[in-house]
């Protein structure tokens, strides 16, 4: 499995990125603090008016007065509650709408990043970054941000409320502050880290697992299944080895930090003891103070406990702004032509050469001309370098020396929306977008006309969707109607005709058809490329003998190229290819 994950932000560049997340909506991120302090304020108030009632029943005050003020306890009891949930509901809402609009970012930077990228890094990292990272911050931001909020906000008050009746009384409380800041430092230190591989670790099992329900249909034609869930049940075991680590963590964490609250709690009552009897105090203050460091205890223990979860979010977003902060890798230099082609040019692949990481190298010094309008099949056995060629034209892959150029863009240097609106590639592997047939077909070219639509699917033959009940609105993918793998390539082809670019490229598109459905496959790829550059890699020489040029290629290297008629004629490499194919077919 591919250890080339996608980048992640830094903590620092994080808290920034969120911070300018938040800073975009100034009006309510100040009624939100205005509401959060005044709630604070009224949690300050019961325990000075319990410190009073205390004072007046020593003193044998007015039973008047006590009631007044336990009505006024009640009172300033339930504001507090109603202003703290507002206050929480409105945090709430400001972050879950600024992640929303990171999602989208978040989705939209990984489908804009090169694929080859994509497929390094594993599509396991991909789904855990819109999906499980998604989740952990929004666990955080809708139970854990706005608890948190509230409770740092409680104790500044509260600290303040405690310096009012007797400077003392802070400085007593803050006694137990070293012992808390050392635990969190050493808590963060150790668990950072841990968190941050239990993102990753589980994106590594998110990957195991899609992989082998992927290729389930092998796994059990091969007899693999103990073997992928061994794979997998080691993914999830690495992953929960590292989460018990951060849980051993938090265990000793919640330990020192009940000594800290003992600590603290001793110290202020002490000084409670000394100053009252020193008649600095009275002994209703020295109560309202034991009472609001006890208030503490539970704001306290929440800041500081929830840095755990904090953290699972941090880790989370992490990975999420270095999605979208990232930027496409800088392609390798290369040995430009002296001059670019025309901007009208169809591809110029100039002495190009690649090598697959750690690999020997896939194609070496190919040079090939597609004139606009041209047809041209790559054909060659498996290893030739036929895909990696295709990859290379498309821009998936950028050429280790010379230059690919498509539509007069280097498809190395080239934005990727650019290179994409000149180019369109269809390969044997397609996909059916879950959704109705026409949502499927639109995504090629939104906003088309239901005679477009059926335009396109009748000129690559696809009659079979008038059988349908509902037609284009048919529900197709996962939970619909599932489209044979011919019918699903006819619909690939449709999307090619609907996208209607100057150059297609088809990776093997029909390499899949059975014997009956090959010729109407190819008769759909004919409509389809009809007018375009086209590049076709062919499985089937049938393919190639309708090309306007065909191209050999041996490991890596073009060892022939010329018309069909032409290189029969030669009897090199292609008329034997020739040969055993038409050998095949007559055995068939």
């Amino acid at each position: 499995m591919s250890s080339e994950i996608l980048p992640i932000a830094t903590p620092r560049a994080t808290r920034k990125a969120m911070w300018r997340l938040l800073a975009q909506r100034p009006g309510r991120l100040t009624l939100t603090i205005a509401v959060l302090l005044a709630a604070s304020c009224c949690g300050l108030a019961a325990p000075a008016i319990l410190g009073v009632m205390v004072n007046i029943a020593a003193s044998g005050g007015d039973v008047m007065a006590l009631l007044w003020l336990a009505i006024g306890l009640l009172a300033a009891g339930a504001l507090g509650a109603l202003l703290g949930i507002l206050g929480q509901n409105l945090l709430a809402r400001i972050c879950e709408d600024a992640l929303a609009g990171l999602r989208e970012e978040v989705f939209a930077a990984a489908v804009r990043k090169p694929l080859a990228q994509l497929e390094k890094a594993g599509i396991g990292d991909v789904v855990a970054r819109v999906s499980g990272d998604v989740e952990a911050v929004s666990e955080a931001i809708s139970g854990v941000l706005p608890a948190f909020t509230s409770a740092a906000f409680t104790i500044g008050v509260t600290l303040l409320g405690l310096g009012v009746i007797d400077w003392r009384f802070a400085v007593a409380v803050l006694i137990a502050a070293p012992l808390q800041v050392f635990t969190l430092r050493w808590f963060l230190k150790r668990t950072a880290p841990i968190y941050r591989t239990v993102r990753i670790t589980e994106a590594k099992r998110t990957e195991q697992i899609i992989e082998t329900v992927h290729g389930s249909r092998s796994v059990m034609a091969l007899g693999l299944a103990s073997r992928h869930a061994d794979l997998v049940a080691t993914a999830s075991r690495e992953n929960i080895g590292y989460s018990m680590r951060g849980v051993g963590y938090l265990t000793r964490f919640y330990n020192r930090l009940n000594l800290a609250e003992l600590i603290g709690l001793s110290a202020v009552l002490v000084v409670g003891f000394w100053l009252h009897a020193e008649g600095a105090v009275t002994i209703g203050a020295a109560t309202a103070a034991a009472l609001y460091f006890y208030r503490l205890f539970d704001p306290i223990g929440l800041v500081l406990g929830q840095f755990d979860e904090l953290q699972k979010a941090a880790a989370g977003l992490g990975r999420m702004f270095g999605l979208t902060m990232s930027a496409a890798p800088a392609a390798a230099p290369t040995a430009a032509p002296t001059a670019a082609p025309a901007a009208d040019a169809g591809i110029v692949l100039d002495d190009v050469t690649f090598a697959y990481p750690g690999q020997r190298p896939a194609l070496h010094g190919v040079s090939l001309t597609v004139r606009p309008g041209e047809r041209v099949a790559i054909v060659g056995t498996s290893g030739a370098g036929k895909t990696t060629l295709a990859k290379v034209i498309m821009g998936l892959e950028h050429p280790n020396s010379g230059t690919a150029w498509v539509g007069g863009l280097d498809s190395a240097a080239a934005a990727p929306a650019d290179l994409h609106s000149r180019i369109a590639m269809v390969s044997q592997e397609v996909h059916v977008f879950s959704g109705t047939l026409a949502e499927d077909l639109r995504l090629a070219k939104p906003g088309s006309s239901p005679e477009e639509l059926a335009h396109a699917l009748q000129s690559v033959g696809a009659a079979w969707v008038e059988k349908l009940d509902d037609g284009l609105e048919t529900p197709v993918g996962a939970g619909g109607y599932q489209p044979t793998p011919e019918q699903a390539q006819q619909l690939a082809l449709a999307r090619l005709l609907l996208k209607d670019p100057a150059i297609a490229v088809l990776d093997e598109a029909t390499a899949e058809a059975g014997t009956g459905s090959a010729t109407m496959l190819d008769q759909a790829a004919e409509a389809a490329l009809a007018g375009r550059t086209s590049v076709v890699i062919a499985h089937r020489l049938s393919q190639a003998a309708s090309a306007d040029t065909v191209v050999v290629m041996e490991q890596g290297r073009i060892v022939e190229a010329g018309s069909h008629q032409e290189l029969l004629s030669d009897g090199g490499r292609y008329a034997h290819l020739w040969e055993a194919w038409n050998s095949s077919l007559s055995r068939n």
